[in-house]
């Protein structure tokens, strides 16, 4: 005989926790989506987009090239010339170019040997530079040219980059102009003018660095805004900017003595990483007064879904789209990592510019932290004026429940109080004399 199984009265009902968590999990899957939409659209198709490169020379011959690479390119470069080989080197530690296509490396200024103006060549580069000069210079000067196949003389093609400016832009640039040199007959001899630091082969160690120093700024705005949340906005503003100090001179000890990212102008970086620093945290911390548990979602939003995609640390914005590329001009990662690369390797062209949009940043900073006072200062006006109303109420409620008496027995209540009054003090008196 089969039991009909009744309803259990006694199971936990728990319909409103799980209301709760699914809540709360909309929170990460927008990080998701946010961080989805924002790598794989500033990463995923990286290719230029008016590019500028030169091709260093002065004849129809370079203009002809430059021409008819940049009809090739259909708009991904914008090629130039440029009369000499040293106004290349200078156009590339001004980022103004970022790649510069040298025909004959043996002609250019005058015959002098490739890398006398540019960094440092590597030895087996620069002693068959100097070894071509060489026997240039002593066919021009016995009036033959120098034996080629063929009696004639082969140009040495020249590439000059700059890859502590970007490495990837740098490969791509090379990636560029070896089919042109190819059609010269000739392998194509790269030098690069401004080299990152040894210990940092690829030059993306400082993004790296920015990645750091944006953590510990962001997560820090969470435990500032939650556990501190009862302290005034004037405390934990100090708290933002006291802990950006902190923040900062690790990111420096991580640059310099730790892994040696750069090999001078800490002090600089150091100033730099607080400013970029400071901005965070005050800015987090003004909006934590309105976002509240979306503080997390927003800061993230603002400083990682938009910050390391335009920094510039992977992909400089000319192979990037025009969303990204238009962010990299005044976001605050861009304003570190440009600035501290033109600070350490480009001597500080650029670097002032740089630090103005850090320096914004920071305003923006205080202006939230502002905003978020009178916020707050009108909060507590409204929550004093609301006790107050409902103490009024509950003050009103509690006189209409007691019964309204006549005069008459307020007079004999009054009579009754002021007979029981002096009997009390009759009595006080009889013990203070001992009766």
């Amino acid at each position: 005989m089969s039991s009909v199984r009744r309803p259990d009265h006694h199971r936990p009902d728990h319909r409103a926790d799980l209301r709760h968590v699914l809540t709360h999990l909309i929170t990460p899957l927008l990080m998701c989506i946010g961080m989805g939409l924002a790598y794989l659209g500033a990463f995923a198709h990286p290719e230029p987009h008016h590019l500028p490169v030169a091709v260093v020379g002065s004849g129809s011959q370079a203009q002809v090239l430059a021409q008819s690479i940049n009809d090739k390119a259909h708009g991904g470069l914008d090629v130039r010339t440029v009369g000499s080989r040293a106004e290349a080197v200078d156009q590339l530690k001004h980022q103004d170019i970022f790649g510069a296509y040298v025909m004959d490396a043996h002609a250019a200024d005058g015959g002098a040997p490739a890398g006398t103006n540019a960094g440092a060549p590597t030895a087996e580069n620069g002693s068959a530079s100097a070894a071509r000069g060489g026997a240039a210079s002593a066919a021009k000067g016995s009036g033959a040219a120098p034996a080629a196949k063929g009696g004639e003389a082969k140009a040495a093609p020249e590439l000059m980059v700059a890859t502590a400016g970007s490495d990837t832009t740098a490969t791509v640039v090379q990636k560029i102009f070896t089919p042109v040199a190819a059609q010269q007959g000739a392998p194509l001899k790269v030098t690069d003018v401004a080299p990152p630091a040894e210990d940092d082969p690829t030059g993306q160690g400082l993004f790296f660095l920015m990645v750091a120093i944006s953590i510990g700024s962001y997560a820090s705005v969470a435990v500032i805004g939650g556990a501190g949340g009862v302290l005034p906005i004037r405390l934990r503003a100090a708290l933002a900017v006291g802990t950006s100090f902190v923040v900062s001179i690790l990111g420096t000890l991580f640059a310099g003595p730790v892994f040696h990212l750069v090999d001078h102008g800490l002090w600089g970086l150091w100033g730099m990483a607080w400013l970029y620093s400071a901005g965070i945290l005050l800015i987090g911390t003004g909006l934590h007064t309105f976002l509240k548990r979306w503080t997390t979602l927003g800061v993230m939003a603002l400083f990682v879904m938009l910050n390391f995609t335009t920094a510039g640390g992977v992909f400089r914005p000319e192979l990037q789209n025009g969303f990204f590329a238009s962010l990299h001009a005044f976001w605050n990662g861009a304003g570190f990592v440009e600035g501290t690369r033109s600070h350490v390797y480009f001597d500080g062209n650029g670097l002032a510019g740089h630090v103005w949009t850090l320096v914004l940043w920071l305003v923006v900073g205080f202006v939230m932290v502002g905003v978020a006072s009178l916020a707050e200062a009108r909060r507590r006006r409204a929550a004093a004026s609301a006790a107050q109303n409902a103490t009024a109420v509950a003050a009103a409620a509690v006189a209409a429940t007691v019964p309204e008496r006549s005069p008459a027995q307020g007079a004999a209540a009054g009579n009754d109080k002021g007979a029981e009054q002096a009997e009390a003090a009759e009595e006080e008196m009889e013990e203070a004399v001992g009766v």
